[in-house]
């Protein structure tokens, strides 16, 4: 793993885990040991735990540190298990972060708190709290679109200033410059992680050295495969997997993200595609997109690109 903050803990390619529901939409925790290693046998470098993907605000507290529990005991020490931080109240988000690093995760993803869209001042003590609440390595999550938070490079700054710990940034708010603009006043203080998975390869180009990705759950080795070729020099090649992986990869930024990503899994063999209320299944035209999306995709992949296996059944 290539060294730099936290020994390049959030550099490479990461996984949003979806979790998986049994017939009565409680945790299938067999099915989670067996995604999990199927996703590292196949160029996961890390797994983020109950992160939104993960519908960790559908997740009870409890829930959310068993998912960790779980993904932990599943992987073993050499592949570190990234929990997600998300709550309505800063002294939950605090206890979850305690909990989280007592079942074994590696680091912190902490994301703003949920609900209330606090101004600057109260979103950087949020952040202060989380981030004092653990000795783990912590990445910030800016992702204005869900949370309707936008945490702005010079945030980001007066955080690093305080938190040696804070070592790492998710940017998901679309715009790459942010990640220019990030490394224009920190240098490499920060790694740099892109969160939307259709902006990997321009995420790259502007400074990313991370990708934390949603498809990667369905299709791990041509994530990896595009990841590669993005950091590599073959521009061409990159933009050629990528070109293929669109379709798909724009998934990941749709409202229904969650219920697209993991059809996407079911389509390929993992299904079925359960998720919580107040997510719904999806209908019989969007079933019918996703089918057609994947179909496509299977139909004219790239020369030499790796294909992923079926991914694990579900219950």
């Amino acid at each position: 793993m290539t060294s730099g903050p936290a020994g390049g803990l959030w550099r490479g390619l990461s996984v949003a885990i979806t979790t998986p529901f049994d017939a009565e939409l409680g945790i299938d925790r067999e099915a989670l040991e067996r995604h999990a290693r199927w996703l590292v046998d196949h160029g996961v470098e890390r797994i983020v735990a109950a992160g939104s993907l993960g519908e960790g605000a559908s997740l009870t507290a409890e829930e959310r540190i068993a998912v960790t529990r779980t993904l932990v005991a599943a992987v073993g020490p050499s592949v570190p298990i990234i929990s997600a931080i998300g709550a309505a109240a800063t002294r939950d988000a605090v206890s979850l972060a305690r909990a989280a690093a007592d079942a074994g995760a590696r680091g912190l993803l902490v994301l703003p708190p949920y609900v209330y869209r606090g101004d600057r001042r109260e979103i950087t003590e949020h952040f202060h709290a989380v981030f004092r609440a653990t000795d783990l390595p912590c990445m910030l999550y800016n992702n204005p679109g869900a949370y309707g938070v936008d945490v702005g490079p010079e945030t980001i700054l007066d955080l690093a200033e305080e938190h040696p710990g804070f070592t790492g940034v998710k940017e998901s708010s679309g715009d790459v410059r942010r990640l220019s603009a990030i490394r224009a006043l920190l240098g490499e203080r920060l790694d740099l992680a892109v969160g939307l998975d259709d902006a990997v390869v321009e995420g790259v180009a502007s400074g990313a050295l991370g990708w934390i990705s949603g498809l990667a759950n369905a299709l791990p080795e041509e994530s990896r495969a595009l990841f590669d070729a993005a950091l590599g020099a073959d521009r061409g090649r990159a933009f050629e997997i990528y070109g293929w992986f669109l379709p798909l990869l724009r998934m990941d930024t749709e409202p229904k993200f969650v219920q697209l990503i993991k059809s996407v899994e079911a389509e390929l063999g993992g299904g079925p595609a359960r998720v919580r209320p107040p997510r719904l299944g999806l209908d019989d035209a969007e079933t019918a997109r996703v089918r057609a999306v994947v179909r496509e995709a299977l139909a004219r992949r790239p020369t030499g690109l790796p294909a992923s296996p079926a991914p694990p059944p579900r219950s």
